[in-house]
């Protein structure tokens, strides 16, 4: 690695501290009416903390929160050393950015986003580091317009890092977001990657500050555009039982929030994704030739929106 482009934690943390203020200031301004709490809390071992940002009960959104977290330790645990055995026995620092956002009206996507950076150090060795993240869209009643958008502002987002980075992140994201157990997808994607530290630290952190930046940019005019649409008891009961599907993928298969449990992390922090209100239904049947149908027979069906 060339030594002028080490990984410098503390640019990284100063963007995810930036980066989850100017997210939660947008926010609130668009709700209008609830505006985030802030809880910094800090690791009883005293090695590492964050700061949790939560908006309930708003206008336009049920809950929202956007979590920052930086934390540390001696020893990594089984879900980050069971494929990258080369970390066993390195201290490591493991800091990022992470939100969900659950609207009330069901015409408004769910959203989720992250951005993060890891490091393991061991005396005498070169760091082992990299960057993750992405954003992912999750409708209840599928719209081709607010689709389309969202993966024009996520391609736009890889454009400056080569022609075909949009093409492997959107289907990486297509592939990590499946929910195999129903033989589903959670939504309609967007961008994933993990484990990029190529080429160089340099480019590999302004790649994960164009992805935190466009979160806002792909959002927000979905939001604008549905949350003045009406919408009936029948829906927004559809939205309660599609949330439960967030539920089953965040608890089985979600990296960050296995990490997050494994390394003793704040699990009131970490279980925030969760809807505030969901619906477990024993064997639903979804009508045909039903907007819900359509959902599942085309919007939730990885296909190019652009």
């Amino acid at each position: 690695m060339n030594s002028k482009d080490q990984p410098n934690i503390h640019a990284v943390k100063a963007y995810l501290i930036s980066l989850q203020k100017n997210i939660c200031n947008a926010l609130a301004k668009e709700d209008g009416k609830e505006d985030f709490i802030i809880d910094g809390w800090q690791r009883e071992a005293g090695n590492g903390g964050g700061i949790t940002r939560v908006l309930s009960n708003g206008d336009v959104f049920e809950q929202a929160g956007v979590n920052f977290s930086h934390v540390s330790g001696d020893e990594l645990p089984a879900s980050a050393t069971a494929h990258r055995p080369e970390l066993a026995g390195r201290q490591f620092q493991a800091m990022g950015v992470s939100l969900v956002i659950h609207p009330k009206n069901p015409k408004i996507p769910t959203s989720h986003a992250n951005v993060r950076f890891f490091i393991a150090t061991k005396e005498n060795e070169e760091p082992v580091w990299w960057f993750g993240g992405g954003f992912d869209l999750t409708p209840y009643y599928g719209n081709d317009e607010d689709c389309i958008h969202w993966h024009s502002v996520s391609k736009k987002a890889c454009e400056p890092f080569g022609n075909d980075t949009y093409k492997k992140y959107k289907t990486w994201c297509d592939d990590y977001f499946y929910i195999k157990h129903r033989d589903e997808q959670r939504g309609i994607g967007g961008l994933f990657f993990d484990d990029l530290n190529e080429p160089g630290f340099t480019n590999s952190f302004a790649f994960m500050q164009s992805v935190g930046d466009h979160y806002i940019d792909a959002y927000l005019p979905i939001v604008q555009r549905r949350k003045n649409e009406n919408y009936t008891k029948e829906q927004r009961d559809f939205q309660l039982y599609r949330r439960g599907r967030y539920v089953e993928f965040n608890l089985v298969y979600d990296r960050g929030t296995l990490f997050g449990l494994q390394t003793g992390g704040r699990t009131e922090s970490i279980l925030m994704s969760l809807p505030p209100v969901v619906h477990f239904e024993y064997n639903r049947s979804i009508p045909e030739n039903s907007e819900e149908k359509k959902l599942y027979d085309y919007y939730l069906k990885p296909k190019d929106w652009v």
